[in-house]
């Protein structure tokens, strides 16, 4: 006897198949629209990490007054995640132009935050400006007590301009060890000013790059970060430069994406042999690891980032992300391909990093005796000078040296 759920002969068993048909093709088609809904998301996240963009201005200046007893400026912003942390950092506002330094936190009542004013460098502060928080407190080197001078880099695509600081006591030749610094994604060279201080301490000369499409350097015809896979070769530019320049050894510096340029830089470079050291801060070990912790932190499901990283590696990915040409990052996959690196590294990256995911320094240090790791907390992405000054400068005062020390 058939069951009640089974399907009847005749008319009722022409009508079940019709049912199943149907529900199969309707899932089918949910099936297809998530998977076009997940692509589509994912050609936008593609896009998005290589295209070169201005930072909203999701900070609104709310109330400037005067200290009682110091008589400086007071600026009272939104509360976030960034404006609570303690530190130094600066606001750039005006869609750019203007920049002020910002100190510590004076008070936090409600949904605000109340913080010094150590100076504006450049446009008004007022309330109602509305700009964005950022780790780069100094417009140019001078505003951190270094003397410096404007240089250009002969790149492959034209004269990239740079700054050349000094090491403390350096001799009019330059002879030495130079630290060459790379900024990271959505910065530009005055990032590094914070690694320039302590590197003239050492005794080290220091350029301070651009690099193409950083909107300081000449552009590339696609107008595209190429996420270190071709950045490097203004580096390499750079290097050349120290080299007929005085400098006798290199040490590479990298912040973010600056991190995955160097790496790069260190494997392809001619000047292998000249490089001494890196020195990181909270960089890109692994674009399909960022990609996966960036659509988690935005409630995207995992698959959407390593299907944006796929779009950025296949050959028909420059349809969509406007790349001239794809980008192997597995060839920036540094947590797969360890052995590779040969160059002492120090690592330094903050616990809470919400754009470049700590995990990955962590582990690349456990994996290569060649990579030290040093941890901070608090500081979020590459603000580990701001948070902790002195600890950030001492920490690479400590590790530098020996790896400097005369070769046998």
């Amino acid at each position: 006897m058939a069951s009640e759920t089974s399907p009847r002969p005749g008319t009722d068993a022409r009508a079940w198949r019709h049912g199943a048909l149907v529900g199969a093709a309707a899932s089918v088609g949910a099936a297809s629209a998530t998977f076009a809904l997940s692509g589509g998301v994912a050609a936008l996240v593609a896009r998005h990490v290589v295209t070169p963009s201005t930072r909203p201005g999701n900070v609104t200046v709310l109330k400037i007054e005067k200290d009682a007893n110091s008589g400086q400026d007071l600026v009272t912003l939104p509360a976030t995640p960034d404006t609570r942390v303690a530190g130094t950092y600066a606001l750039r506002f005006d869609e750019g132009r203007g920049l002020a330094r910002i100190g510590f936190v004076v008070r936090q009542t409600g949904g605000t935050v109340t913080r010094l004013v150590e100076r504006v460098y450049s446009g008004e502060l007022t309330v109602g400006a509305r700009g964005w928080w950022t780790g780069t407190v100094y417009a140019r080197p001078s505003d951190a007590g270094l003397p410096y001078e404007e240089v250009q880099i002969p790149t492959p695509l034209g004269d990239a301009p740079a700054w050349f600081v000094p090491a403390k006591g350096g001799d009019a030749a330059r002879t030495g060890t130079w630290a060459v610094m790379v900024h990271g994604r959505g910065a530009q060279r005055a990032e590094c000013i914070r690694g320039a201080r302590v590197a003239r301490r050492l005794g080290l000369h220091s350029l301070l790059l651009s690099y193409r499409n950083d909107g300081d350097a000449p552009a590339t015809p696609d107008h595209r970060y190429g996420l270190g896979f071709t950045e490097w070769e203004d580096v390499q530019a750079g290097i050349r430069y120290a080299l007929e320049h005085g400098a006798t050894e290199i040490v590479l510096f990298g912040w973010s994406m600056g991190g995955a340029i160097v790496l790069r830089t260190a494997e392809l470079t001619e000047y292998r042999d000249r490089l001494r050291a890196l020195v990181l801060t909270g960089p890109v070990v692994d674009w399909y690891e960022l990609l996966a912790h960036q659509t988690k932190v935005h409630r995207v499901p995992r698959r959407v980032g390593r299907m944006a990283a796929d779009m950025i590696s296949h050959r028909l990915g420059p349809r969509i992300t406007g790349l001239a040409a794809p980008l192997d990052l597995h060839a920036l996959d540094w947590l797969s391909r360890w052995e590779d690196i040969d160059t002492p590294t120090l690592i330094l990256h903050s616990t809470d990093d919400e754009v470049v995911p700590v995990a990955g320094s962590v582990k690349l240090a456990d994996l290569s005796p060649l990579v030290d790791f040093v941890g901070f907390t608090g500081a979020r992405h590459t603000k580990e000078w701001n948070i902790e000054r002195k600890r950030y400068e001492r920490a690479i005062q400590d590790w530098l040296p020996s790896r400097l020390a005369p070769r046998r």
